[in-house]
């Protein structure tokens, strides 16, 4: 029983419209499904990814509507790596991003920093080697160089090292090395620094000195992790996660997939997904995202919801619309 690497990672936005504006178009994600929180009908939740919402390319958003700026700090996500083919793809983004108004710091010939509306720091890292694709499309973004899946996670540990030292750091984030090595399975590659090897792709998970700032959650804030799980083994990865001496919740049906969580030592909400039954189950893969899709639970309070929801166009819709072509009115 292995993870497969990576299935999604959530965070919180105040602005559905600038967000979908960015994600969908800036960055040339498709948007896959548009949602609601199942704990908060009233809250969007946006899922972008590549052309068929694989996991391992799934960035998903709970719209707070004028939430307030968030600031990361200790136990908490503070950046998110998107992969990229070759460092052309670098140079072709920071133009893109410059032209839309994005400030981009280059970090080396590998690593291209920037930050999404809500002030969400972002990596654009290339890929080390030829692996299988998660990119989507976008008639703005040249195939070679499109953002191809996520690659990694940094986050901050909850106890700051006492200096910059790699043994500070290592000790900083010990106390979660036997629920990530032992438990769930990834590879200790450095001081504070892992990787876990999918089904031909990988996901690197690091932890990188705390600010000495205290951590505010809000806008531009990671809220949880989901990692990968074949459908079959799921309940296994409950009990041992349970064994682990995690306090994991019962299986919770997502609709597009199965989900369990827990809190690891560090604060970080840990989420385990299941692969099925995919973004495609209620709405046509050819049309992914462009109906207002609700959780069954809540498709009894459609009109109310669609009362209070901003309308958001998913920029396919648009492209197509503008082309003569029908879409969906809902």
């Amino acid at each position: 029983m292995r993870l497969e690497g990576l299935h999604h990672i959530t965070m919180i936005t105040g602005d559905a419209r600038a967000n979908v504006a960015f994600y969908a178009d800036v960055l040339g994600l498709r948007l896959v499904k548009k949602t609601v929180n199942f704990d908060a009908p009233e809250a969007y939740h946006l899922y972008f990814g590549d052309e068929q919402g694989s996991p391992g390319s799934i960035l998903t958003w709970f719209e707070f509507a004028g939430a307030t700026p968030g600031r990361a700090g200790a136990g908490m996500v503070h950046e998110i790596e998107l992969a990229v083919r070759g460092a052309a793809a670098l140079d072709f983004w920071a133009g893109r991003l410059a032209v839309r108004g994005h400030a981009t710091e280059r970090v080396d010939e590998r690593r291209l920093r920037f930050r999404d509306p809500d002030g969400l720091e972002l990596a654009l890292v290339v890929l080390d080697a030829a692996v299988p694709s998660l990119a989507a499309q976008h008639p703005d973004v040249p195939a070679e160089h499109a953002i191809d899946g996520v690659a990694g996670v940094r986050a901050y540990p909850r106890r700051r090292a006492a200096d910059e030292t790699p043994e500070a750091l290592a000790t900083a984030a010990e106390p979660d090395r036997a629920l990530l090595v032992e438990t769930l399975g990834f590879e200790e590659v450095g001081p504070g620094a892992y990787r876990l090897a999918g089904n031909g792709r990988h996901v690197a998970y690091a932890y990188d000195r705390a600010p000495a700032e205290r951590p505010v959650p809000g806008a531009g804030t990671v809220h949880h992790i989901a990692w990968h799980s074949r459908d079959a083994d799921h309940e296994g990865w409950r009990a041992r996660v349970g064994e682990a001496g995690q306090f994991v919740t019962p299986i919770i049906d997502r609709d597009y997939f199965d989900a369990i969580y827990f809190r690891q030592p560090q604060g970080i909400l840990f989420e385990i997904a299941t692969t099925s039954p995919g973004f495609a189950v209620d709405e046509p893969a050819d049309r992914l995202g462009e109906e207002l899709r609700l959780p069954r639970q809540h498709e009894r309070l459609r009109s109310v919801l669609l009362q209070h929801l901003t309308p958001i166009e998913n920029p396919r819709a648009a492209r197509r619309t503008a082309a003569g072509e029908e879409v969906p009115s809902a």
